[in-house]
């Protein structure tokens, strides 16, 4: 690799004579990294998908399930495939696979769009989005695998923070194109989805390329359980985790405070909010994550908490309806959310001994699926008394989350 390339590793991640294999892998992730959360953002089910279904006259009932199978069927089946990544010497084919799924649905999604309409479209999308949670489960049970053999424990958050940066700069851009009014048909909404699926296909190439480490194949082995019995820090993680799971449900009950006439209005405005909090906070909260994730999910937990309890303090006070108040809160809000993605997911890395980090995130990651469903229904239920008992209920849980993790090991000095 390039002297320059070298540099802008060692610049980015605060490496002192990083070797070139590491610069390598680490730049290898970034870009990989950078392609696929681009196209989560350009076809995320929340926004882009569900507004498709609506432009393709699918009913209510079937693109209300877009969001759901994306959520659930991204973390449930993970049990089932950590088993498919210990079997492999080299886990990157694993995620290479799970990458080019998901460019395989992308184009499906593209392909419904463009052929069909109605019960149909919504039926074809439904299973466009199974097939690409199912892709996005692979790969998320492999990453952290393949990220802590192949890239230091110091360096990792700022590797996944710069990714994440990257992607939401151009997510961003996306987003101001839908507020202003120039995607107001199909066509550039097509376009777009088509571009991530060459994106996923071009990662899954890239990532192939990744010097990998091979490590010991457990055939025939099934799942091991016994984290959960045996590892108290390990369920102290899980618990943190699940109940900062109300910062992923959370911000959709911002926009519809103050009668749902913020400045920014809908799920465009959230993703324009989630995305530009992204671009400022991702890396800062990735190099803070090298230092203790620990503290990342304590503070991102509290603050979560801080700013979804002004909002409903904003709207008794009748302020919510003010310009600007409840944009501003949102994006703060979502500042906190993304400390919350990068704490959870450095600390797993660092925590989970070697040898089981697949199994370590396949249980994780199975149990917050599982949590989620559990704190959706919560919401849901208060949510029958008002977003104010909803988004209250969310601080609630975001504030036990961020004190609870005051309990967690530090695991980065140990890394």
């Amino acid at each position: 690799m390039s002297e320059a390339s070298h540099q802008i590793y060692e610049t980015l991640t605060g490496a002192d004579q990083a070797q070139a294999k590491e610069a390598r892998n680490g730049l290898r992730h970034m870009a990989s990294l950078s392609m696929t959360k681009v196209a989560d953002g350009l076809i995320d089910p929340k926004l882009v998908l569900s507004w498709l279904s609506g432009a393709l006259g699918a009913p209510a009932a079937l693109t209300g399930l877009l969001v759901p199978i994306r959520e659930a069927g991204a973390l449930l089946p993970q049990i089932a495939l950590a088993g498919v990544v210990r079997a492999r010497r080299h886990r990157k084919w694993v995620w290479a696979a799970g990458s080019l799924g998901q460019g395989v649905a992308a184009a499906l999604a593209v392909l419904v769009a463009l052929t069909l309409e109605g019960w149909a479209a919504g039926a074809d999308l439904c299973a466009a989005v199974a097939l690409l949670a199912l892709s996005r489960s692979a790969a998320s049970v492999s990453y952290k695998d393949i990220l802590g053999k192949s890239v230091p424990a110091t360096r990792r958050g700022a590797v996944t923070g710069v990714a994440g940066s990257v992607a939401s700069a151009a997510v961003v851009l996306f987003a101001l194109a839908m507020l202003s009014g120039a995607l107001r048909d199909t066509g550039p909404v097509i376009a777009a989805i088509a571009l991530t699926s060459v994106l996923w296909l071009g990662a899954a190439a890239l990532f192939s390329r990744l010097e990998e480490d091979p490590s010991e194949p457990e055939r025939g082995a099934r799942l091991d359980l016994s984290p959960l019995r045996d590892d108290p820090g390990f369920r102290r993680f899980i618990a943190v985790r699940g109940l900062l799971t109300a910062t992923a449900l959370a911000p959709p009950w911002f926009v519809l405070l103050g009668g749902g006439q913020s400045a920014l209005q809908g799920l465009g405005a959230l993703l324009l909010a989630s995305s530009a909090a992204s671009f400022l906070s991702a890396y800062v909260w990735g190099r803070l994550a090298d230092r203790s994730s620990r503290l990342v999910l304590v503070a991102s937990g509290v603050t979560a908490a801080l700013f979804s309890a002004l909002a409903v303090i904003a709207e008794i006070a009748g302020l919510a309806a003010l310009p600007g108040v409840i944009p501003g809160l949102l994006f703060l809000f979502m500042l906190a959310y993304h400390g919350v993605r990068q704490g959870r997911s450095t600390y797993l890395v660092d925590m989970a001994p070697e040898a089981s980090r697949a199994s370590y995130a396949a249980l994780a990651n199975t149990a917050i699926g599982i949590l989620l469903l559990g704190t959706g229904a919560l919401g849901g239920l208060l949510a029958l008394a008002g977003p104010v008992w909803a988004l209250a209920g969310f601080a609630g849980l975001s504030l036990g989350g961020g004190l609870l993790a005051l309990r967690l090991d530090e695991v980065e000095h140990d890394a």
